[in-house]
């Protein structure tokens, strides 16, 4: 009978480092690569800059021609703009593919 009272408080123990291990396993595999997209993604709308081609996350694409605080007016055919809210803008690293 004793030894199951001594065994019973070593589990306790080791069910909080289990839990412990876990919490730092989902801050290390989820959180912390979610963060870094973030930062990422912020950075490369902080250098967003008149002229540089963008997609809106709703696929449209075009060319800034006026960045706002918290808006971008962009151009998507010759005289047509339209105005976006900033964080639904990415940057396009290359031209998109023309159909033939």
């Amino acid at each position: 009978m004793i030894l199951l009272d001594t065994a019973a408080g070593g589990n306790g123990l080791s069910g909080i480092l289990m839990i412990v291990a876990m919490i730092a396993i989902f801050y290390f595999l989820m959180i912390r690569p979610q963060n870094k997209k973030q930062k990422e993604i912020k950075r490369q709308r902080d250098a967003m800059k008149n002229g540089d081609r963008v997609v809106t996350a709703g696929g449209i694409h075009g060319r800034i021609r006026e960045i706002k605080e918290d808006t971008i007016i962009m151009e998507v055919a010759p005289n047509t703009s339209i105005k976006v809210d900033k964080t639904s803008v990415f940057p396009v690293a290359e031209a998109p593919a023309e159909k033939k």
